[in-house]
């Protein structure tokens, strides 16, 4: 894993291997900043990673220069490797939170965000409704996006603001955009 542009472009992302993650590989997390290039002011950008693993989202955003990252996981060697990396690369913007996401997200946020990217274990019951509440509720800025990774065979078109899903082998993103009870 590395860090594919901005800032700290090229650093290479070393966590234990301990750790109980899938992180979004390298081609695949490319592709899928390429297509937020188009859609994301970084500098404005105040993001929100929800079951962050490594952080390896977050860390590519802010190395891109996003005003604020909210990574939240549940284990703690997670958000320790979160820390520990977000310091030696002076990311300062990075706030890792270790709590439950879903337990986290009951309680709704001092400001909306402009991005909002989950990737939930693919085999989590009870996804089509967090991302559902995510999306109905105040999370979501009116003009932000919410990107759910989730495994390709699954279809999410039908819920609110569904733009669009792009497949990359037996990984998906389905972006959402502009939802909440703002707009």
């Amino acid at each position: 894993m590395r860090i594919i542009s901005g800032r700290h472009k090229g650093w290479i992302l070393h966590p234990p291997k301990n750790l109980p993650v899938r992180p979004t590989m390298d081609k695949t997390k490319e592709a899928l900043f390429n297509i937020l290039e188009n859609r994301i002011s970084w500098d404005e950008c105040n993001m929100l990673e929800l079951f962050a693993g490594t952080g390896n989202i977050s860390l590519e955003a802010g190395s891109r220069g996003a005003l604020s990252i909210t990574a939240v996981d549940q284990h703690i060697g997670c958000v320790k490797y979160i820390r520990e990396i977000s310091k030696t690369l002076a990311l300062d913007q990075i706030l890792p939170i270790k709590s439950d996401v879903l337990k986290w997200i009951k309680t709704p946020p001092a400001k909306p965000y402009d991005l909002i990217f989950l990737d939930p274990p693919y085999a989590m019951p009870g996804q089509l409704e967090m991302v559902t509440q995510l999306l109905q509720a105040l999370w979501l800025a009116p003009e932000g996006w919410l990107v759910w990774e989730h495994v390709s065979q699954s279809n999410y078109a039908d819920l609110p603001g569904f733009v669009e899903k792009r497949v990359y082998g037996t990984t998906a993103f389905s972006f959402y955009h502009g939802i909440s009870e703002k707009s």
